[in-house]
């Protein structure tokens, strides 16, 4: 088990298996109507690990959208966020860790059982 700390911007507690994503762009490599990447990989019930965003303004709808349409992850968890993730996640009431150690991040593989609670990322394959 390995714990890292960040800013909990959204707060929240759940658990799911990890997804990580290098850097995202929810407009764009995020279907809002199915949850799937453009790699063809699905966001729904995921914990999303992504290292930094790549904005577009649209991104906050995308991510509430996924939310109305039950295909967002139950957290998301970033070394780097930006105001529209934040929005978005706000709006969607999706669990927002920030600031996160980029390192501790990388550590993070696909399928790793993670816990979020506030602001620590417990995980627990580690």
């Amino acid at each position: 088990m390995k714990e890292l700390t960040g800013r909990a911007l959204v707060k929240g507690e759940t658990q799911g298996e990890a997804l990580i994503i290098k850097e995202i762009s929810f407009y764009g490599d995020i279907d809002p109507n199915n949850g799937n990447l453009i790699d063809g990989r699905n966001v729904k019930d995921k914990i999303l690990i992504a290292y930094k965003p790549r904005g577009s303004t649209v991104g906050s709808y995308i991510i509430y959208a996924l939310k109305e349409n039950g295909f967002a992850p139950k957290a998301i968890v970033m070394a780097k966020s930006e105001p529209i993730i934040i929005a978005g996640c706000a709006l969607a009431n999706i669990p927002l860790v920030d600031n996160v150690d980029i390192n501790g991040l990388k550590d993070i593989e696909d399928g790793d059982k993670i816990i979020v609670k506030e602001n620590k990322i417990i995980i627990l394959d580690k």
